[in-house]
């Protein structure tokens, strides 16, 4: 798995269901080589000795946005919906009534494994009479969810830099032409009585050819901080 250990909170009963937070320092999401998210849902069905294990995969925002989309492909007359998401250093994931650590931890175990981020995955079980054991809950439930983010469509995930800048007000046009050349996406901006001061995000690797561009532009009269 990529990125640093992982922490695991305590079990929460009923449900058997883990939450972990790993601090992250920098530009976020993980530094530890970008991951890719899903570019848009998939699902994979896998059968196991007549049980049925139907994964599906969505990009997610939050964890907010993880928790609905448990919510809404969750199957009630289903034998279990067992889930695990990751966004960033927040991951949680529930073995819903399979034994502990069978279901939800071997599916954030392929979530990592694939390499993905900011994605939930739920499994979907229906069982077929015959018992699959602890290993073959684990291989079956992970192994529905590695094949389902294997063959679905990746997105790679781009690591974003948030900015405070400061120029004169004769500066201001110079400015605002090359944020919008550069992609920048401004987050908010005031004035003063000594000029304007924005708040910008962009993709971090364009970070120093703008600051040289705007040095350029303006006769270094911008000033810069990092949020």
């Amino acid at each position: 798995m990529r990125g640093k250990p992982r922490i695991y909170g305590k079990p929460h009963s009923p449900d058997r269901t883990w939450q972990g937070i790993q601090s992250a320092a920098g530009l976020s999401p993980r530094m530890a080589g970008m991951p890719d998210t899903l570019a848009t849902p998939a699902s994979h069905l896998l059968e196991v000795k007549h049980s049925r294990f139907l994964a599906h995969a969505a990009p997610i925002g939050n964890a907010a946005d993880a928790l609905a989309f448990v919510a809404s492909v969750s199957v009630a007359d289903a034998t279990h919906n067992c889930w695990a998401y990751r966004h960033g250093g927040e991951y949680r994931s529930s073995d819903d009534g399979e034994p502990a650590g069978t279901a939800g931890r071997p599916i954030l175990a392929a979530i990592d494994g694939q390499g993905y981020d900011r994605i939930v995955v739920v499994v979907t079980r229906w069982f077929g009479g015959i018992k699959l054991g602890a290993g073959g809950l684990v291989r079956a439930y992970g192994g529905a969810a590695a094949e389902c983010l294997r063959l679905a469509p990746r997105l790679p995930l781009i690591a974003m830099k948030r900015l405070h800048l400061a120029c004169p007000f004769d500066a201001l046009g110079s400015v605002h032409t090359l944020l919008a050349a550069h992609a920048v996406d401004k987050l908010g901006e005031s004035f003063d009585e000594h000029g304007a001061r924005l708040h910008v995000e962009l993709p971090a690797e364009r970070v120093d050819d703008l600051k040289t561009r705007l040095r350029d532009a303006t006769r270094d009269r911008v000033r810069w901080s990092d949020e």
